[in-house]
């Protein structure tokens, strides 16, 4: 007997783009939403793929890399950053 999977599998879910009063969007069903641990509100980012494919992502690839590079300032020069912090 096959046992019912804890997580709905979402691998080729498809959702259409409809009209949504005077603007145009997606609906994601209440399951995606759990499984992908995305509230109303939340803010995803679109990464443009080759072959009109696109990546959304929670996370922006550019706040990253702006992060990486004040990681590496306050290592570099963490003695400067403790006694302006005096």
């Amino acid at each position: 007997m096959n046992k019912p999977s804890d997580k709905p599998n979402i691998a080729g879910a498809a959702v259409q783009i409809r009209k949504i009063g005077n603007s145009t969007g997606i609906i994601l069903s209440k399951e995606l939403l759990a499984r992908l641990r995305l509230q109303v509100g939340d803010v995803l980012h679109i990464t443009e793929l080759t072959e009109r494919g696109v990546q959304l992502s929670p996370y922006d690839p550019k706040h990253d890399k702006a992060m990486e590079i004040a990681r590496r300032a306050f290592r570099r020069y963490a003695d400067t950053f403790k006694a302006l912090a005096k």
